[in-house]
């Protein structure tokens, strides 16, 4: 892999914006990878703001705090209006949020109204089109939500009492279509173990890996043994045969369907056809999480953000700092 640091005064949160990494809450401070630095916004926001996403089009952002309950929606570096979720359990686990565009619209998914409550809210009209009479969600904390590439599934990575780590598949356009069909999920797999980390390859197939913790049923063995990763086909609803990483790992992005990067401790490129750990750098932090579950961790977690087109992946190592790393 190879690595390049920017350094700058200040820094509050971090994500990419096409082939740029950008400072949504610091001014929308621009980081180009011919080190260019400029402003693309005008307001500094003043208040604890540890994270941000972009829209896939770049012109909507959401900074918020990861262990808090409240967001700011932006427009152009602009606020469109604050964003909150529940108190409940909101310093233990991550906010949940993912934008995504569907036919003209935009929506924001998060969860506005419970923790257990997926919903879409349009990012123009701030209507929360999934919010109808009859919902009643499953007892999920959603948290770490992606999109597939294609655009067609919302993953969630979430977790239940007491505690499990979950992974769910919405289908979007039948949510938007039914939304209670956002209180159970589309697909989830049933690999007899606790799944900590997933990432979409591509618009059929995710990785995923397993805890340490023990297996569900004592008498029948997982089909994905305690700390192992595999290939999860969703379409198919089939797995590769499990793969035992050569060292630790826990917090998984996935490259391509031959490497993928993960982010404990230190940055790796681990090879997920073989297990063996291709390339390291050990001296960078990339903090300690392997799950949306955080418990107040906050100092070992630092802000990650992965450039699914272009497969770089940057780290916020402190305030001064961002590590930029390419396969």
């Amino acid at each position: 892999m190879t690595r390049q640091t920017f350094k700058t005064d200040y820094l509050k949160t971090i994500d990419w914006r096409k082939d740029d990494i950008v400072d949504w809450a610091s001014g929308g401070q621009l980081y180009s990878s011919d080190g260019e630095q400029r402003q693309i916004g005008k307001y500094h926001y003043a208040f604890g703001f540890d994270a941000s996403i972009t829209s896939q089009n770049g012109q909507y952002a959401f900074i918020y705090k990861r262990l808090g309950t409240k967001g700011l929606l932006l427009k152009d570096a602009e606020v469109i209006r604050e964003i909150n979720r529940t108190y409940y359990c909101a310093e233990n686990y991550e906010f949940p949020a993912a934008f995504v565009t569907v036919g003209k619209e935009t929506y924001l998914v998060h969860c506005p109204i419970d923790y257990c409550q997926l919903d879409f809210e349009n990012v123009e009209t701030g209507e929360i089109v999934s919010n109808i009479p009859g919902r009643k969600p499953s007892d999920v904390f959603h948290s770490r939500l992606s999109i597939s590439p294609d655009k067609k599934y919302l993953m969630v990575c979430g977790w239940v009492w007491h505690p499990v780590d979950t992974v769910e598949l919405f289908d979007i356009a039948a949510c938007l279509e039914n939304p209670l069909l956002l209180d159970t999920g589309f697909v989830s797999p049933n690999l007899g173990t606790e799944i900590n980390s997933a990432s979409f390859i591509d618009s059929e197939r995710i990785l995923i890996a397993s805890t340490d913790e023990e297996p569900f049923d004592d008498e029948i063995p997982p089909l994905l043994p305690q700390k192992h990763l595999a290939i999860w086909n969703f379409v198919k609803n089939e797995i590769t045969s499990p793969i035992k990483v050569k060292g630790e790992f826990g917090n998984l992005f996935a490259i391509n369907q031959r490497q993928a990067w993960d982010m404990f401790k230190f940055p790796k490129i681990i090879n997920i056809q073989t297990g063996e750990i291709e390339s390291k750098i050990e001296e960078i932090n990339s903090g300690l999480q392997t799950s949306s579950i955080m418990y107040g961790a906050i100092e070992n977690l630092p802000q990650i953000c992965f450039n699914r087109q272009t497969s770089q992946i940057a780290v916020r190592v402190d305030n001064n700092t961002i590590e930029v790393l390419i396969p």
